[in-house]
């Protein structure tokens, strides 16, 4: 690596943890569950999974495959609506999370990418650019198609106001389900809903967290390589559960442009089913698909890795 890039990397090596320990801090929230007063329930835990995945599909069909790459079109409210889910995940704002998705495309496993596994390691790529100076302000310079709303910008700006939104609705809901009727009052309520704040908001927060980052990561460790994407994304079905179809990832690093990941009917992609499904109903609409010429770079891929390994078996019989 030359001089210049190991400058960058120490640069962007460094972690500010006080500065984000409302971050940290939300790690260690669901330990509460451990508490002798806290009594979780099976609604807390139908709850926690229902948020991981509604949650997981805004990140995936918002911050991403619309606005950070703007691969199929909608209304200006609903828009607003996918921007406002997206927010819920507390991955800060809509045009802050796809300004820095962009910079990371554009130097995918450069010095320049804030969460390349192979330059800065497992843990920066994972959570450590996080904490870092790459993901303080927003670069509305890169974001320009999306900044000109200007509800985008305010919600970018109050990105806290979803997930608190979202905190308190599932306080008073989860007392609510967990309160008998015939015990049912305000107090009881507040009471019986802090299991449900602690398993089904925190604990739903933190594993969307870590689905989400685990594409920056092991998506660059672990699965198959189709197509040569000049970095070290890679194809992993279970991830792809995990992520609604993000781990279709090498596709995704070789042709962006696309609204769907999963670019075989074989490739497990849930969010593009969705969004498929909105695009019945007309909330969403010019949904790009995979063009041919890309899928059939798969087979020129093959061919050449056949006629490689032909070449390297003359040569051995030759010897």
């Amino acid at each position: 690596m030359s001089k210049v890039a190991n400058m960058e990397k120490q640069e962007r090596g460094k972690i500010d943890y006080w500065g984000q320990k409302g971050f940290i801090l939300m790690h260690f929230a669901p330990l509460l569950a451990f508490l002798p007063n806290i009594h979780v329930t099976f609604s807390d835990w139908m709850i926690c999974i229902s948020l991981y995945f509604i949650r997981m599909f805004f990140v995936t069909g918002a911050y991403h495959r619309l606005f950070s790459h703007a691969t199929y079109k909608t209304s200006r409210a609903f828009q607003f609506f996918m921007a406002f889910g997206a927010q819920s995940s507390v991955q800060k704002g809509i045009l802050h999370w796809a300004a820095n998705h962009r910079v990371h495309h554009k130097y995918s496993d450069t010095p320049k990418d804030p969460h390349s596994k192979k330059i800065y390691g497992f843990y920066y790529s994972h959570v450590g650019w996080i904490l870092g100076p790459d993901y303080k302000e927003t670069k509305f310079n890169l974001i320009k198609d999306y900044a000109k709303f200007p509800e985008l910008v305010w919600l970018n700006k109050y990105h806290l106001i979803p997930p608190a939104i979202l905190l308190v609705g599932i306080y008073i809901f989860g007392g609510y389900i967990n309160t008998p009727d015939a015990e049912l009052s305000i107090s009881a309520i507040f009471s019986n809903g802090v299991s449900t704040l602690v398993i089904g908001f925190f604990l739903s927060t933190v594993l969307l967290f870590h689905g989400t980052f685990s594409i920056n990561s092991l998506m660059h460790m672990f699965g198959n390589k189709r197509y040569e994407s000049n970095d070290e994304s890679r194809n992993n079905l279970l991830l792809a559960l995990i992520t609604l179809g993000e781990g279709w990832h090498n596709n995704h690093h070789y042709y962006m442009n696309t609204v769907r990941q999963g670019f075989y009917w074989w490739e497990i992609d849930i969010t593009y089913y969705v969004l498929k499904i909105l695009s019945w109903v007309g909330l969403v609409w010019d949904l790009k698909p995979v063009p041919k010429h890309i899928k059939d770079s798969r087979n020129v891929m093959e061919a050449k890795e056949l006629m490689l390994k032909s070449l390297e078996q003359k040569k051995t019989s030759l010897t």
